[in-house]
């Protein structure tokens, strides 16, 4: 069955554009509700948020889903990500819903889904699901004193709070430490400063102004500059910035150089390693990881398995070949000895871990390998599918063969944009840009 609403991380589109829309929402709240529903207890979905303005709408219209086929409804309000799945599990709830669209701007908005366990859904259930809202659910609407209810939940922010802290040793504590931290006035807003503060960090706050509208703007791990410049200014030993739900951190040292996720993987792999902690002999990470990254890990007699794009992809290839650390370029890191997805701040707590371990700078405990030259160019396309087109097949194969042994090419669609993502890296920089400015070229030229 063709894939019609979900990309690599749930639905994400325009809030009120062709896709994302209240409509939608309600159907999908219904088609959810409907295949998670099994057994005659009472069931019950947990909702959080981010702090953009079109959450308000979707969450409402989830809810009257939900309820409309006897699920009860537990509203979180603005919480990370990683929150709504350690509240799914914790409240015993049959169902998670995460309303956001991570790092893109404050217009885009994104359902995300949790199954009881805290895990994302695998690509089957996301089907059965497309499926229900393709058929409809008047079947399965309750009525009367089946109807569900729906009541928020105060404390959530305390509570996972809570739980990133005892992550860490029984004795952490970071007194000592000056932090930045930028919560990409979004979910972790509350969250981080408080957390880092109790730890016993000196806490530097930006991006905790939401105002429905700032999420991600200049700030944020996909907007790091104005965190670097001020790690600079107030002369702080770490920057963290998280994105829009906090399930992903960039780390910014003390000469404000940005630290991205496959050197904390490295760092944080090598150091499990040295504990006898890491599990699975290696580490999972996507297509798009420096080749750096896996070489460093080749060197420390370590290994590196690839998954395709996709932070679930990289739980799935977690789970089935008993590694407990995995994650994404981008700062989607999965420590599955605590977590079942990418959670920023519990990522950020367990470096800042080890670099007072290390009792060495940011700069040093954290860049692990040299990276190796890597382009990324986005291409925006109209539609159609260009990747099938015979020249942009030929160019690919051209570029292949130039790079040789010592590069690697991905071109693929990008699962939330309309564009095809070309990425190449290689030991000789020029060749590089040289063959991924080929291939974008060609693809311009047809889409």
């Amino acid at each position: 069955m063709a894939r019609k609403y979900f990309g690599t991380d749930g639905i994400r589109g325009l809030a009120n554009g062709e896709k994302l829309t209240p409509e939608l929402a309600l159907r999908v709240g219904q088609a959810a509700g409907m295949a998670f529903r099994r057994g005659d207890h009472r069931h019950r979905v947990v909702i959080g948020k981010d702090t953009r303005r079109s959450g308000y709408m979707l969450e409402y219209a989830l809810t009257g889903g939900f309820t409309s086929v006897g699920m009860d409804v537990y509203l979180l309000g603005p919480v990370p990500t990683p929150a709504v799945a350690m509240l799914t599990r914790s409240l015993r709830a049959d169902l998670g819903v995460m309303i956001s669209a991570s790092h893109n701007p404050f217009e885009d908005n994104g359902i995300k889904f949790f199954q009881p366990d805290g895990f994302k859904l695998s690509d089957e259930v996301e089907e059965k699901i497309e499926e229900l809202v393709e058929k409809g659910v008047s079947a399965g609407l309750t009525q009367g004193v089946d109807i569900g209810r729906a009541k928020r939940i105060n404390e959530v922010t305390t509570r996972y709070t809570e739980f990133a802290k005892r992550t860490l040793p029984r004795n952490a504590d970071f007194t000592g430490l000056k932090v930045v931290v930028d919560c990409a006035n979004g979910a972790a807003y509350k969250t981080a400063p408080e957390a880092l503060w109790e730890l016993g960090a000196e806490v530097i706050a930006m991006g905790v102004e939401p105002d429905g509208f700032n999420i991600n703007k200049n700030c944020g791990s996909t907007s790091p500059k104005a965190l670097c410049m001020r790690v600079i200014e107030e002369g702080a030993d770490i920057g963290i910035a998280l994105d829009g739900d906090a399930d992903r951190v960039v780390i910014v040292d003390e000469k404000g150089q940005i630290i991205d996720g496959d050197q904390l993987m490295a760092a944080l792999a090598l150091y499990w390693h040295e504990l006898e902690r890491l599990n699975g002999g290696g580490m999972v990470a996507t297509i798009m990881s420096n080749l750096g990254l896996e070489r460093c890990l080749s060197d420390n007699q370590l290994r590196l398995e690839r998954t395709k794009v996709g932070d679930r992809y990289v739980l799935e290839r977690m789970r089935s070949g008993g590694y407990n650390l995995g994650g994404e370029q981008s700062g989607h890191i999965i420590l599955s000895d605590f977590s079942t997805t990418g959670d920023g701040l519990v990522s950020a707590l367990q470096v800042m871990s080890l670099v007072q371990k290390r009792n060495k700078p940011v700069s040093e405990v954290c860049k692990m390998f040299e990276q190796v030259p890597q382009l990324l160019t986005n291409v925006r396309i109209s539609g159609g599918t260009p990747l099938r087109d015979d020249r942009v097949i030929k160019a690919i194969a051209s570029g292949e063969q130039k790079l040789g042994a010592s590069g690697r090419l991905v071109i693929r669609p990008s699962g939330t944009e309309p564009l095809i993502r070309v990425m190449g890296e290689g030991d000789d920089e020029t060749l590089v840009k040289q063959v991924v400015g080929e291939i974008a070229h060609v693809i311009e030229g047809i889409a």
